[in-house]
């Protein structure tokens, strides 16, 4: 199966984003991750950030909905590859993005209102 075939419609590879803090802090709950920087405004400007930040792996898990979607489901997701390149905070709206890449890889974009990459060099391996 060629990647343009097993890569579906190109709408089910894509997804925009908006955070919030709620989302944010549910995160925190359900992962077990509770630094403050995720949840506590004046702790994470104490520390140097411009607030809560969101947490990498929430923007991961997002990549890789995007990535599931585009190889035709979760089950022919092999590999997840990512670097956490910029911060998300509360009212950040990032676009997901996943595009072929060759035989069995695709690309993944995570990139901001700003048009900043928040995630970079990110990639996902799948089986036909």
């Amino acid at each position: 199966m060629s990647v343009e075939s097993a890569v579906r419609d190109s709408a089910l590879s894509e997804r925009s984003v908006s955070f919030t803090k709620e989302q944010i802090a549910a995160y925190a709950q359900a992962s077990g991750d509770l630094n403050p920087i995720h949840l506590d405004d004046d702790f994470a400007r104490s520390v140097g950030l411009p607030g809560v930040i969101a947490h990498g792996m929430l923007q991961m898990g997002l990549a890789g909905v995007v990535a599931a979607e585009a190889a035709g489901g979760p089950d022919k997701l092999t590999r997840l590859y990512c670097r956490f390149a910029g911060m998300v905070v509360p009212g950040d709206t990032v676009t997901f993005t996943a595009e072929p890449a060759g035989p069995g890889k695709l690309h993944l974009r995570a990139v901001n209102q700003k048009g900043e990459a928040v995630l970079t060099k990110s990639s996902a391996d799948f089986k036909s």
